[in-house]
């Protein structure tokens, strides 16, 4: 399980790219990533992915789907609810919240509720 490190910032490599906004025929909404890994050993120390769309989901500040590793332990946030997930890997992850942000957000564009 990935948690808070007290590595200094010269440390660790900060990986946090521009938000993509999703147009809105695919769903609309905001895609957030940033990603924290220790040096030199590339650990990930912190990590959050966001689908935030306040047309699907107002509450949460419009975070749909996310996942974090904040609080000291991994997570999933969904529409509201948190859940205790399973760290198994960054990459997994990324192809993990992929896939159900774009299914989440065809469901929207074609009225079906997810």
């Amino acid at each position: 399980m990935a948690g808070k490190s007290k590595a200094s910032p010269k440390s660790q490599e900060i990986y946090a790219p521009a938000d993509v906004r999703i147009p809105r025929r695919f769903g609309g909404g905001v895609l957030k990533e940033r990603v924290i890994r220790e040096l030199p050993s590339k650990r990930i120390i912190q990590y959050a992915l966001a689908y935030i769309n306040p047309l699907i989901f107002s509450g949460d500040n419009g975070r749909v789907l996310g996942y974090d590793n904040a609080h000291g332990f991994s997570h999933r946030h969904f529409m509201g609810q948190m859940t205790p997930e399973p760290f198994t890997g960054y990459e997994a992850l990324y192809d993990r919240f992929d896939a159900e942000w774009k299914e989440i957000a065809m469901a929207f564009v074609n009225g079906c509720e997810k």
